[in-house]
């Protein structure tokens, strides 16, 4: 009997014992896996796809931080982007790590697959302190109004065989659609909540990895955190549901929705971008046709707070150039200069528009 004062240690083994595919489930998967196949082939056309995903990744780190109650203003977390180094708050730095995280992940499962030590890793680059597994007892998730919702799993060894056996889900010779997969991961990480703190977070990142492990996506680019953020009732309701009712199909239903919705909004987010590029092309040709060139219009939409330092850093031009160059873009209404502090900003507003879902 599930109590959720008590420390829920006899959360079911995975693959749970019942159906997860039924007919609501596999006809909106399939939905939602056509959906994900159009922004695989919409993020292909993006010129330079890592640097300018860099962009909404972003905003992704913004917005799963916002769940978790560390909040940062757009302005604020983009100068922070382009001045890495500079002085900001806790909660601006917190967010660009998530950002880190994401990239870390992106890399390492190249070479490794998804493993409790690779989550770990991710954790610990949110946090900046040596998280690890859970070994100390009394974590309880409350709600809005401080009452206990869950009590996580308690003991180590009972959290590490519980993540061993998500790994084994993970990789699991079945024949299940990974998108429903991708949900039960999901359900299962945030249940088990190994860590002291950044679970919400790392499970996030970790859906996302599981799509580009899986072929599914090239690139980081298709983040539930905005639709979580809309729906934020349901998805907590949900979890509740599995755990206290076993209701997957509805928790299913609801990542599955998430993704097709998630992934046909960051399609046409692509699309205003690639429009918005097309369109700025043409104006520079037009009316600053002597500094037009594929890279410089590439790198003002790579950083959408862009300065000297990065046409100097690109090989674009020098220093002296580089400064007329966005002046002129600045004047012709391509970009807004702004001086804050001894700093000197060129920002595309348009794309920054975009960005935010204006």
């Amino acid at each position: 009997m599930f109590d959720r004062n008590q420390p829920y240690n006899d959360l079911p083994l995975l693959p749970p014992a019942v159906e997860l595919e039924t007919k609501a489930i596999l006809k909106q998967a399939i939905a939602a896996s056509r959906a994900v196949a159009d922004l695989r082939g919409k993020a292909q056309q993006i010129p330079n796809q890592r640097m300018m995903i860099d962009s909404i990744v972003l905003q992704e780190a913004r917005l799963s931080s916002e769940i978790e109650n560390i909040v940062t203003t757009n302005d604020e977390l983009y100068r922070a982007a382009a001045d890495i180094d500079g002085l900001f708050d806790s909660h601006t730095k917190e967010v660009l790590r998530y950002r880190q995280a994401i990239w870390h992940g992106y890399e390492q499962i190249k070479k490794r697959p998804l493993t409790v030590n690779l989550f770990v890793e991710i954790v610990q680059i949110i946090k900046q302190i040596d998280l690890d597994v859970r070994k100390t007892t009394g974590t309880k998730l409350a709600g809005p109004s401080g009452e206990i919702v869950y009590t996580p799993p308690e003991g180590e060894q009972i959290i590490r065989q519980k993540l061993a056996n998500l790994e084994s889900f993970i990789y699991g010779e079945d024949d299940l659609d990974p998108l429903v997969k991708l949900a039960v991961m999901h359900y299962q990480f945030e249940a088990i909540h190994p860590f002291a703190d950044g679970n919400g977070r790392t499970g996030r990142i970790l859906n996302i990895l599981f799509l580009v492990e899986k072929g599914l996506l090239d690139m980081p680019v298709l983040f539930l955190s905005r639709y979580i953020l809309e729906n934020k009732g349901d998805y907590y309701d949900g979890l509740r549901k599995v755990t206290e009712e076993h209701r997957w199909e509805e928790w299913i239903m609801y990542i599955l929705k998430g993704i097709e919705i998630t992934a046909k909004q960051t399609s046409a987010q692509i699309d205003a971008i690639l429009n918005l590029m097309e369109s700025v092309k043409d104006e520079m040709r037009e009316k600053a046709e002597k500094i037009y060139s594929k890279e410089l219009l590439e790198m003002i939409f790579m950083h959408p707070y862009c300065k000297i330092k990065f046409l100097e850093q690109a090989g674009i031009a020098k220093r002296q150039t580089a400064s007329n160059y966005l002046q002129t873009l600045s004047d012709i209404g391509v970009l807004r200069a702004e001086k804050i502090g001894r700093e000197n900003y060129y920002i595309n507003d348009p794309l920054l528009n975009i960005l935010m879902g204006r």
